[in-house]
């Protein structure tokens, strides 16, 4: 099995949908950032390619990317032939474009699936390349051709899955949050996001009054996150609990919640709804339009309030202010969340894989 990513917002659901295919030998290939620290840590085989993205970039980056991705196409041929894969499963990323070139030529099935409802360009030239598509939702099915596109849901590593399984009292007992309070996940991705954590900081004293925080607030603005949190009285200490990345334990953060505040990139289609977690989306304004498109699909089905990133020093606090006081509201968005859930997505995605495997 040959699995192409990009970020690590691809690598995760590769991750997810490899724990149901015990048995398969797999081999990752991508470029030389996130994805590759991520397999590293799993202790899995994986490539590097070049590649360089085209969408959105200046005419001075987009020739030199042009060149990147012409030379990672000879190598995605070398790769292919080498390993000699059944079926390759790419999640999308500029980078997995040339591998898809090189399935063509080489007769070799392709499976995308797609995390995010909008497609970037580089998942529609894949989609026009795959043999199945494979999305997340439904909504994302007018950009591809009907007789490739299968609904599955967004896979979920199984350890996500075990703390969906657990009570919410042990969740809490790791990050010794209170049974009784109501607890507010926030945390930006892996990285953060500066503007999310400016906005906790502002607004900590005064939302402590109301909630307990678990802040996950990613490495980059850890050391201010810190000063914030020493500057809080020892009362207020005991209700704002700091991170700056959880990975194992991530899990029982969500567990714990009963509101999350965050990105919206694409593992929130996923993760919120197993969790039945209402959500705040304040999408990062610079990813084009695939986190806006995200956090629109779950206010629509009533699962999330949207702030805009600009507004989150003033709207934050009342926000959550609001929510935290009308347990009816809670519940009717925990509700809607829930409804969304696809708990078997991992299993879909590999029965899908599986149908397209060639045989020797």
């Amino acid at each position: 099995m040959l699995c192409g990513g990009g970020t690590g917002g691809h690598v995760y659901p590769l991750l997810a949908v490899r724990a149901v295919m015990p048995g398969t030998q797999w081999l990752f290939v991508g470029g030389s950032g996130v994805e590759q620290e991520l397999t590293a840590r799993e202790k899995l085989p994986y490539q590097a390619i070049s590649g360089g993205g085209l969408h959105g970039v200046g005419w001075r980056q987009a020739a030199p990317n042009a060149l990147r991705l012409a030379a990672g196409f000879g190598q995605a041929i070398g790769v292919i032939r080498r390993f000699r894969p059944d079926a390759i499963l790419a999640t999308g990323g500029f980078i997995t474009v040339p591998i898809a070139c090189a399935a063509r030529m080489l007769g070799v099935p392709l499976v995308v699936y797609l995390p995010d409802i909008e497609p970037a360009l580089s998942v529609r030239v894949l989609g026009r390349l795959a043999t199945r598509v494979a999305a997340t939702a439904g909504e994302s099915q007018a950009y591809f051709a009907p007789r490739k596109f299968v609904v599955t849901g967004y896979p979920l590593r199984p350890e996500l899955l075990a703390a969906a399984g657990r009570p919410r009292s042990v969740a809490r007992q790791a990050f010794g949050a209170a049974d009784d309070s109501l607890v507010v996940l926030v945390f930006g991705g892996s990285r953060g996001a500066r503007s999310l954590n400016r906005a906790v900081i502002a607004n900590a004293a005064r939302l402590l009054e109301r909630v307990e925080i678990i802040h996950i607030s990613g490495s980059g603005d850890w050391p201010a996150v810190e000063a914030a949190h020493a500057a809080l009285t020892e009362a207020q200490r005991r209700r704002y609990h700091i991170y700056s990345y959880l990975h194992a334990e991530m899990g029982d953060a969500l567990a714990a919640a009963d509101l999350v505040v965050s990105r919206a990139g694409a593992s929130v289609l996923g993760e919120f709804p197993l969790f039945g977690l209402p959500a705040v989306l304040a999408p990062y304004p610079h990813a084009w339009r695939y986190q806006k498109v995200n956090a629109d699909y779950l206010a629509k089905h009533g699962a999330a309030v949207i702030v805009r990133d600009e507004q989150l020093g003033d709207e934050l606090s009342p926000v959550v202010e609001r929510l935290a006081g009308d347990p009816a509201a809670l519940d009717a968005m925990r509700r809607q969340a829930r409804s969304l859930a696809r708990p078997d997505a991992a299993a879909q995605i590999a029965q899908v894989t599986q149908a397209c495997m060639r045989r020797a």
